[in-house]
């Protein structure tokens, strides 16, 4: 028996956890507007609850507004009362068959809890990350104790796992870093 299914279990699961990280970072404010900010919020439409990027077309005409253009007009008023409800901070403006959405300029304090959720949400993304080789040390121990695999692989293993997590994490870090850097330049 080989370690090799664990370390592609593991590098999996901790790619998952940092794009989920980093999907997490899309949706902070910048002071730049960004379809990723709303595409997620769920809005009720035909029956049920769609995404609306499934239900709209989203653009950014520029740095401060997006723009939100339903496919049926219909649903103008469900997906502006879905954007009241998302608190983003911002409230829609309708104009016709049009959503606006326009993004004031951040005070200091604002861009300051961004970066505080961001960082919030980088440790989140660590402990998933610690977590995810926690249950890979686990696996790689319990295959040694059934005698499958040898005490040499078993350390090897533990030593991939760990070079894993090491990158993962400085990925984390550095996004972190990033995002930090364009919360606080004016």
């Amino acid at each position: 028996m080989s370690t090799q299914p664990i370390i592609t279990d593991t590098t999996a699961r901790m790619k998952k956890a940092v794009d989920h990280t980093l999907h997490e970072f899309s949706t902070i404010h910048t002071g730049k507007a960004s379809p990723a900010m709303v595409e997620s919020v769920m809005v009720e439409a035909y029956g049920g609850m769609q995404q609306l990027k499934s239900c709209a077309a989203i653009t950014t005409p520029d740095p401060r507004m997006i723009q939100i253009q339903p496919w049926d007009k219909g649903i103008t008023r469900a997906i502006e009362k879905a954007l009241q409800m998302a608190n983003i901070g911002v409230n829609p403006v309708v104009d016709g068959n049009l959503i606006r959405l326009p993004f004031p300029e951040l005070s200091r304090e604002r861009r300051q809890e961004f970066v505080k959720t961001a960082h919030r949400l980088a440790e989140e993304g660590r402990v998933s990350v610690r977590h995810i080789r926690r249950d890979a040390m686990e696996a790689t121990k319990k295959l040694l104790k059934d005698g499958k695999i040898s005490e040499d692989d078993e350390k090897r293993a533990e030593k991939d796992v760990q070079a894993l997590t090491d990158k993962n994490i400085k990925e984390i870090d550095s996004h972190v870093a990033h995002k930090e850097k364009d919360l606080l330049t004016v």
